[in-house]
């Protein structure tokens, strides 16, 4: 009997694989990124982190615009 395979778990392997099918949290963007998840909160505040938007009193993060950020950065530090 085989099992088939869901999406993976790992927001990393899924960013890998292409873009996930749901908006990313907090934790998600702070696992990404290995950075703890103050320092979003940080990057937030300063408006410095990937782009956000609030849905009620949660704030989530569209993938696509996650990888721009990211790779507004990896440019940035190339350029440098």
């Amino acid at each position: 009997m085989s099992r088939s395979r869901s999406a993976p778990s790992d927001p990393r392997a899924t960013l890998r694989g292409g873009l996930p099918d749901r908006y990313l949290t907090t934790d998600d963007i702070a696992e990404i990124f290995k950075v703890p998840k103050e320092t979003v909160y940080q990057w937030r505040k300063k408006r410095t982190g990937p782009p956000g938007f609030r849905i009620g009193k949660h704030v989530r993060y569209d993938p696509a615009a996650v990888h721009d950020w990211a790779r507004e950065r990896m440019a940035d530090e190339d350029a440098a």
